[in-house]
Formats: C-alpha cells, structure tokens, sequence
C-alpha cells in the first residue's frame, strides 16, 4: 500500500495536508472538551442545591423524630417536620435533576462544537487521500503485469491532455501503434506520475 506519492513536490503537499487535517482535528477536539467543560461546571449550582437538600431533609427527619418520641404530643409535633423533611428531599431531587440536565447540554454542545467540524475535515481530506492509496495501488498492480507500460500508455493517450501528450510526440498514437518503447515508457510514466508512482528504469 502506498500512502505517498513518489515525486517529492506531490509528497511535501501531501505531508502538509495530513499535518494540518491532524492539527484541525485534534483543536476541535480541543474545544469540544473545552466546551463540555465549561458548561458542566454550571452543574455546581445543582450539586449545592442537592446537598442543601440533602441536609436539610435529614436534620428535619431527625428533629421530627427526637420530638416524635415526647409522650402524648409527639404524633402531633412530628407532622409539620415531616413535611419539611419532604420539600427537602424534593429540593435534593430538584438538584439531581439541574446536575442531569446540564450534563446533557455539556455532552451535546462538546460533541456537536466538535463533531461537525471534523467530519467536514475527513471528507475533504481523507477521502482524497483513500482515493490516491486506491489509485496508486491499481497504477503499481497494471504494471507489474506483462503489458503494464503498454496499458499505461494507452490509459495516459486517452486520460491526459492533448498537450501533454504532444509534449512526449507529435504523433504518439502511430508511435503507440508501432510499438515505440520510449514513446510508450514517455506516457506510462506520464499516467503513472497522475497516480503517484514513478516508473522505474
């Protein structure tokens, strides 16, 4: 498997996308942890609410019982710190659920800051990159057949451009014909440098 092309200049713009597409990925990333952070950390105010709470429904369940234990009057005096010892236990519940729901806004907002930059990242650059290890891949296969350069030829007179092809001959289709090996070897290496890969001497 090739992951770089064999020509220095293709290479070095290769490296250079990679870099930066790793770079991007890893400051969103960055910021998606920043974000969820941030925003977890208002779960305080729900951490302090459930502890008052939580403070506050015990002290009440202990004073109600100490005083549930006064002959003739206790039943009676118990009832209204019960009560209390109830809308304790809701403002504890009322934290547990604050703390809840700022994790999920801290989880969607980190993910969706971060996820949507990053796949816009690997479409642009990792689907390129699996299509040149794909196509460079396919270049090395054809020639390593028997009629590799033959084929290559072939495939750069139909795929590259009038120009280029009257650079390597004037009339490289009748040069192709006849079986010019350096007319042929011109334009493999021609299609083998579109896919990466250098044809070797």
């Amino acid at each position: 498997m090739r992951l770089y092309s064999d020509f220095a200049d293709h290479r070095a713009r290769q490296i250079t996308a990679d870099v930066i597409a790793i770079i991007l990925i890893g400051l969103w990333v960055w910021l998606g942890v920043t974000v969820f952070t941030v925003v977890n950390s208002l779960a305080g105010f729900g951490q302090q609410m459930e502890q008052a709470g939580a403070g506050f429904r015990e002290t009440m369940t202990e004073v109600g019982e100490s005083l549930g234990d006064v002959p003739l009057i206790g039943g009676g005096i118990r009832v209204p710190f019960d009560g209390a010892s109830q809308a304790g236990g809701a403002l504890e519940a009322a934290g547990q659920s604050q703390q809840d729901a700022v994790l999920q806004l801290a989880l969607v907002l980190g993910i969706g800051i971060a996820a949507l930059p990053i796949v816009m990242i690997l479409v642009l650059w990792l689907i390129p990159r699996i299509r040149f290890v794909r196509r460079a891949g396919r270049a090395q296969r054809i020639l390593s057949t028997g009629a590799g350069v033959d084929l290559l030829a072939l495939r750069a007179l139909a795929t590259q451009k009038l120009a280029t092809i009257s650079s390597v001959d004037p009339d490289a289709m009748a040069a192709w014909r006849r079986g010019d090996e350096r007319v042929l070897r011109a334009l493999a290496a021609l299609e083998l440098k579109s896919s990466g890969v250098r044809l070797q001497d």
